[in-house]
């Protein structure tokens, strides 16, 4: 999934240089930023936005929340649904329902033919939803400094993907210090 994104990052660059040089683009290229746009909820213009969106995650940041998340993949979603992050959904797509779901509530956990197609989602989400508008500020604070993105500092601003908040983000630093 991050070799995806980096793919589509480094063309979007090469854009984003030519029309700061004012160079015409393609329309091919013109074509690509839309659909780019699209699959990023972004209008295909706003540059700026789509360099925010278009990213990749640090490696040890999502095994720390995918171990977290799955209980180092023993949890049921994980093994049942190929759901490693726990990412809810609604009817529209396939899930488990969660055995302590309280009554009125409608959540799954959504469900995945594949490992690859749950990563994938996992970072489209991150890369798409709102609630994780101040992630993708910190890791461009990142990008804009030349700097390489660490995860421990990251890994902070993935406070609302809990419900339990500043615990998760403790025990999501104590797995990536204890795990290297």
């Amino acid at each position: 999934a991050n070799s995806r994104v980096e793919t589509q990052r480094a063309h979007l660059m090469i854009l984003h240089a030519k029309l700061k040089a004012e160079t015409p683009l393609a329309g091919a290229d013109v074509e690509w930023l839309a659909k780019l746009g699209a699959e990023y909820g972004v209008q295909s213009d706003d540059l700026a936005e789509l360099l925010n969106r278009v990213d990749i995650m640090p490696p040890s940041l999502a095994l720390a929340q995918s171990a977290v998340e799955s209980g180092w993949g023993t949890s049921r979603f994980a093994q049942e649904g190929n759901a490693p992050f726990g990412q809810w959904t609604t009817n529209e797509y396939d899930g488990l329902v969660p055995r302590s779901r309280e009554a009125g509530k409608t959540h799954k956990v959504r469900a995945y033919k594949t490992i690859n197609d749950s990563v994938a989602s996992y970072l489209r989400n991150l890369n798409t939803h709102r609630a994780y508008r101040k992630f993708r500020e910190a890791r461009a604070a990142y990008r804009s400094k030349g700097l390489p993105l660490d995860s421990l500092t990251l890994a902070k601003a993935l406070k609302s993907y809990s419900e339990t908040g500043d615990h998760y983000i403790k025990l999501l630093k104590q797995v990536i210090r204890g795990n290297n």
